[in-house]
């Protein structure tokens, strides 16, 4: 791991969060001869430490680990000079320039200019199991997933346009979603709702949550999961559902809180950037990735976002000096 020295040096560009966003930030602002300082916080590499197999990033044709992406894109940015921290950064003060970012030990550093590109986790269920078989028959986006489930059985667990949607698109890939719902009535629009329910493939499980997932380990040595086990809300009663796989579909949050206050933001708290560029309310900050993203939230749109937001803060730069 490359380590930070903090001194009086003052550094271009700190890009705050890694992944596809972060790294891609880094990655061009350092080419672009800037400073950089990548803080890469408590899980390094984003949401795609925790994903198996990738076979939607271009370039690789036979796909690739979640994790080896990541590691890669790391040795690339240091290639070019970037500095990472494993650290989170827990206060950002944007009220003088030079900005300050303090992290959680206490170190602080001045910065010219700051990328943000902390993303954006999906709410998960809480249930036993959970994320012992995340990646493993449990996935929290049918995007990315759903080829995988060709032919199988499986659960969207939510109300919401978001599992509406996300079961709808499953259809293409499995061959039946059961769409799990804790009451009788949904948050979906009616629209989502109709064409969810004119959908010969999917089925229903109203009045029901997941208590636990549970599962097998192959031959391999990798787990699967293999069963959900379904309370009925109404009743209490357990049953167990056989199912090839379990989507959890009941939305994301974005991780903002470092920056409320400080940038603009919707109501969902995703940070708001200006027309198709990568600016913030606030000169010198830039948001990219899914901390941005509340349409598509794919590896490679982030990355691009993060291309963006580096060209963003360079042009800014060039025009404060």
């Amino acid at each position: 791991m490359t380590e930070l020295s903090h001194t009086t040096h003052k550094h271009s560009v700190a890009v705050i969060g890694s992944g596809p966003a972060g790294f891609t930030a880094a990655l061009y602002a350092a080419r672009a001869a800037m400073d950089v300082t990548i803080y890469e916080g408590m899980q390094p590499g984003g949401q795609l430490t925790i994903t198996t197999e990738v076979e939607n990033y271009p370039g690789f044709e036979h796909g690739i680990q979640g994790p080896e992406l990541m590691d890669v894109m790391r040795k690339q940015i240091h290639r070019f000079g970037a500095i990472s921290v494993y650290e989170t950064v827990t206060a950002l003060d944007t009220s003088k320039r030079p900005f300050t970012l303090t992290t959680e030990s206490g170190k602080t550093q001045s910065v010219d200019a700051v990328i943000l590109a902390m993303g954006a986790s999906a709410k998960l269920l809480g249930a036993k199991g959970e994320q012992e078989y995340m990646g493993y028959g449990i996935s929290a986006c049918a995007t990315c997933d759903g080829f995988f489930f060709r032919n199988q059985d499986v659960l969207v667990i939510g109300g919401g346009d978001t599992a509406m949607e996300e079961a709808n698109y499953l259809t293409r890939f499995c061959s039946s979603v059961t769409i799990v719902h804790r009451r009788e009535e949904f948050r979906a629009s009616k629209i989502m709702i109709d064409r969810a329910h004119s959908n010969p493939k999917i089925k229903f499980l109203l009045n029901t949550t997941v208590d636990e997932f549970q599962g097998i380990t192959l031959e391999s040595g990798l787990k699967k999961m293999t069963t959900a086990i379904l309370r009925n809300t109404q009743t209490g009663a357990i049953t167990e559902h056989t199912t090839d796989g379990a989507f959890v579909a009941i939305g994301h949050q974005p991780n903002s809180k470092l920056v409320k206050g400080i940038v603009a933001m919707d109501d969902g708290e995703y940070v708001l950037t200006e027309g198709k560029s990568s600016y913030t309310n606030v000169a010198g900050v830039f948001a990219c990735g899914d901390l941005q993203d509340t349409v598509y939230r794919q590896a490679i749109t982030a990355a691009a976002s993060g291309c963006m937001a580096a060209i963003d803060a360079e042009r800014w730069l060039e025009q404060q000096h």
